[in-house]
């Protein structure tokens, strides 16, 4: 009989705990030190894809993993997009309004897929968005687009300090945020579909809800 405690100890949730140490030093460093913050940064993340596996190849995936992992992401994200808020004060409002679609369209799809008894977030049914479908059951694509999406944020920061070695002519920093850009774009708008789509499964959840027969 598996214990709540051995739950909190699976190999998977200690990477997520080392997601979160990394990205606590990575928000300490991000004002003064770019490299040591960057790279914790992207370790971070790049630990997220390492999680996932181990959690299928041990047999270890728990709802607590899950809620784990999102809170990691969207935490970290939002403390990215808050510095790149004080570092680019003119896109403010872009980047709080990024924040803002991040963390409601995966807090309300989440929420979504609990109350319609799916037990993971990325179990997407085949008769739901086929965008949704697409981009959660093709692995590879979702981790390019997530890869994406941070490759361009990170870009932004590390740009406020140097464009980075010269690859062509042009900062390799730069670079890697010009290329980035559209997939930033794209992710954002697959966040608004999440919004609406978790919308209207959970206000469909409620339209059932009210139409069942009241007993007595």
């Amino acid at each position: 009989m598996t214990t709540s405690r051995e739950v909190l100890v699976f190999v998977p949730n200690l990477i997520g705990y080392a997601r979160i140490i990394l990205a606590i030093l990575s928000c300490y460093y991000m004002p003064i030190d770019y490299v040591t913050a960057g790279t914790c940064y992207v370790i971070s993340g790049l630990l997220d894809a390492l999680d996932g596996h181990a959690a299928r190849y041990l047999n270890q995936t728990s709802l607590f993993g899950a809620m784990l992992d999102q809170l990691t992401d969207r935490c970290a994200t939002a403390c990215l997009l808050i510095t790149l808020a004080m570092f680019y004060p003119d896109y403010a409002m872009l980047f709080q309004m990024s924040t803002a679609l991040d963390i409601a369209s995966h807090w309300l799809h989440l929420h979504s897929t609990i109350l319609s008894g799916r037990t993971s977030h990325k179990a997407i049914d085949l008769d739901e968005n086929p965008i949704l479908h697409f981009y959660y059951t093709n692995r590879k694509f979702l981790f390019f687009m997530c890869a994406g999406n941070e490759m361009f944020y990170t870009g932004l920061y590390l740009l406020f300090f140097t464009p980075g070695p010269t690859v062509a002519g042009i900062g390799l920093f730069k670079l890697l945020t010009v290329l980035a850009a559209p997939v930033a774009v794209v992710k954002s708008l697959i966040s608004f579909i999440h919004l609406i789509a978790a919308a209207l499964n959970i206000a469909s959840l409620d339209a059932a809800q009210r139409d069942k027969p009241k007993s007595g």
